[in-house]
């Protein structure tokens, strides 16, 4: 059985054989959020244009600007202004935040540290050569490259595109992920479950999961633990780059996900993960579709998806799979589990002050979704370490869609 971080690589390490070639689409930037960039963009010209003024102040040659200078002021600047005259000896002009500095001065004095009367501007500090101004280029130059291949485009990726003039850019179709339920005991959400059934809540939650993550989310509903329902629904999401199920992995003798998979073809290259929840999560392939067994408890649905699928995903979104964004904070009560396994525990991070502090939240194992609700992320207990005092530091897994 191997632990989360061996199984992790061996899903990137098989993601990164079976990818191949993606193919990729070419998106007007609007619409390109959150897609994997499959070009290099590179800059039209300098970064800034320009020297530009940090600040709304005066132009000045700082020499002429020492601590109770006077000079006269000869115009003013603001930005997107056609500047083509030298500041003169003896001068200044007011210059406003983003405008373009003129040939001749050297520094920005902020308008604060200043009086004016009239045309006649004194200055109240030392000035530096240099200060409040950004000089032409200093950011990026002509040809550097701005955005490399396999870069996901957030919202600031897609600021550069903007200001190099990549008015579309050419990305990586994202994942297909095909979302399959399996169990008697599920029904449709909008259905009223008799006395024994629950409605299909993982197939929500997954679709969100997948969209979250950067990919195209392919619902395929519930199968009944019947072969010939589960085959028939299975070959349906074999047409997609991914496929997970949720339920039917665990030993028991309706548990039908592995033996169909392996009637079809189906490789593996593992069955279980030393953690809690999700133990029984399965991954393998299946001709050209990686494969995602995860258990349907909805708790450990949501860690394992996180923990292994995403890192598909990313692979086959054209980019490195992101490492898992663990951050530190004190425990704030005493934690006692089970060794042998690492736990992934709800709980809510914090921020009482300027160290973060997680809490563990009650919970009744992993069919409790409404404890997840109330979290924000999960404690990671490690197999080790299973004793845990308050005011210890903790590895803390943040949910995927809080923080």
């Amino acid at each position: 059985m191997l632990s989360y971080a061996d199984a992790r690589q061996v899903v990137i390490a098989e993601s990164k054989n079976h990818a191949g070639a993606r193919p990729t689409v070419t998106l007007k930037i609007s619409d390109a959020l959150g897609y994997i960039l499959a070009q290099e963009i590179r800059c039209d010209r300098d970064y800034p244009p320009f020297h530009r003024s940090t600040r709304d102040g005066y132009a000045v040659q700082a020499s002429e600007a020492n601590e109770g200078a006077r000079l006269r002021c000869v115009g003013e600047i603001k930005a997107g202004d056609t500047v083509s005259e030298a500041l003169e000896s003896g001068t200044c002009i007011q210059i406003m935040t983003g405008a373009a500095v003129p040939l001749g001065a050297d520094a920005v004095v902020m308008i604060e540290f200043t009086r004016r009367s009239g045309d006649s501007i004194t200055f109240e500090r030392p000035t530096q050569v240099g200060q409040n101004i950004v000089r032409k280029g200093s950011e990026a130059h002509a040809g550097d490259v701005a955005l490399q291949p396999g870069t996901r485009l957030g919202f600031a990726e897609l600021a550069v595109a903007a200001q190099v003039g990549a008015s579309s850019v050419r990305c990586h179709k994202k994942p297909r992920v095909a979302i399959l339920s399996t169990g008697d005991e599920v029904v449709p959400i909008s259905e009223t479950p008799g006395p024994f059934h629950i409605r299909n809540s993982n197939t929500v939650s997954l679709t969100a999961q997948v969209r979250l993550a950067g990919g195209e989310p392919v619902p395929l509903a519930n199968a009944r633990d019947r072969v010939e329902e589960l085959s028939a629904k299975v070959e349906l999401g074999l047409r997609e780059d991914i496929l997970v199920l949720s339920g039917g992995v665990s030993m028991g003798k309706y548990d039908l996900v592995e033996s169909v998979l392996k009637s079809m073809g189906a490789e593996f290259f593992f069955d279980a993960v030393a953690i809690r929840p999700g133990k029984p999560a399965v991954f393998g392939r299946c001709g050209r579709t990686l494969i995602f067994g995860l258990p349907g408890n909805p708790v450990s649905t949501m860690v394992t998806f996180q923990l292994l699928v995403i890192a598909a995903m990313d692979v086959l979104s054209g980019m490195e799979a992101r490492p898992l964004p663990l951050v530190e904070a004190t425990l704030a009560e005493n934690l006692r589990e089970k060794a042998g396994l690492t736990h992934f525990l709800p709980a809510r991070l914090d921020w009482p002050g300027s160290v973060p502090q997680v809490r563990v939240l009650r919970w009744q194992g992993s069919g409790d979704v409404s404890a997840l609700n109330r979290a924000n992320c999960f404690v990671v207990v490690p197999s080790d370490r299973p004793d845990i005092a308050a005011g210890e530091k903790v590895s803390v897994l943040p949910r995927l869609d809080v923080l």
